[in-house]
């Protein structure tokens, strides 16, 4: 299948059995032309993911915190009807020069690592990031695409922070919205919004993430720098000096240490 072939199958789901009106064909050009931006069928065959640089994390818009770091991310087959439900990819953050201290995303639960041990995090902590990871776009074009009630349209253009931008609004079947800006130039996207309810204040967030740098990976373009903001406060922000794909992460590099067991990134002690 050619990859124009490709795309189209991918995206044609969105439409359902009914005609589609103007804003969804408007709506999947701009997203067919973002996917082969992005790689075409190399993006969406990426198998694995690993990016090296700097982190930052925010409180109220000031840096609390500052790491090297490195993010492995593997991608998982998942059945399109479930897509929308169950997390498609496997995540691995570390830390550090030393590399001893990580944080680890699975299917259905996150871990905190370090030399002291391994501790499952707040279920309210990993369930942030399951719904921030769900609701990212290049997560969503890399897995979603194809699942049952996606509906996809073309909202306008606009120039946003002196960016020519088309705007496209992406809808599941649970009527989850993410708004996503794609440069008109480029083709790639590099804002997104979207809302929810604070399970804590019962009052409603707007999380903001912006996609700059793009460069080639092995055949596809991946942002290196990214930033979250939420209610107008930075949040977390990463500066990639590399971005490597299919790097053959095996399973067992995802998984939780055993008690006793060397952490990830120490070196065994001399005898």
């Amino acid at each position: 299948m050619t990859r124009r072939g490709f795309l189209f199958s991918a995206g044609a789901l969105a439409f359902g059995q009914s005609a589609p009106t103007k804003a969804e064909v408007r709506g999947k050009k701009v997203v067919d032309d973002a996917l082969a931006a992005l790689g075409g069928n190399a993006f969406l065959a990426m198998m694995d993911r690993t990016e090296s640089g700097r982190a930052y994390s925010y409180y109220r818009d000031q840096i609390s915190g500052l790491s090297v770091a490195k993010i492995y991310t593997r991608y998982l087959t998942v059945a399109p009807a479930k897509s929308g439900e169950e997390l498609g990819q496997k995540e691995k953050e570390v830390f550090g020069k030393t590399e001893d201290t990580s944080v680890l995303f699975l299917e259905k639960e996150g871990w905190d690592i370090s030399w002291r041990g391994s501790k499952q995090m707040e279920q309210d902590r990993f369930d942030r990031y399951r719904e921030s990871t769900l609701r990212n776009v290049l997560y969503i074009f890399r897995q979603r695409l194809q699942e049952p009630g996606m509906i996809i349209e073309f909202q306008r253009s606009d120039v946003i922070d002196n960016l020519p931008v088309d705007i496209v609004d992406i809808t599941d079947a649970e009527n989850r919205v993410v708004r996503v800006q794609f440069h008109q130039s480029t083709k790639l996207p590099v804002r997104q919004v979207y809302k929810h309810i604070n399970p804590a204040t019962k009052e409603q967030d707007e999380e903001v993430t912006l996609f700059t740098r793009y460069f080639d990976a092995g055949g596809v373009q991946w942002p290196h720098q990214i930033r979250r903001e939420r209610n107008g406060d930075k949040t977390y922000e990463i500066f990639s000096e590399s971005v490597k794909i299919n790097k053959d992460l095996a399973d067992n590099f995802f998984t939780v240490p055993e008690p006793g067991a060397a952490k990830p990134g120490t070196k065994p002690k001399k005898k």
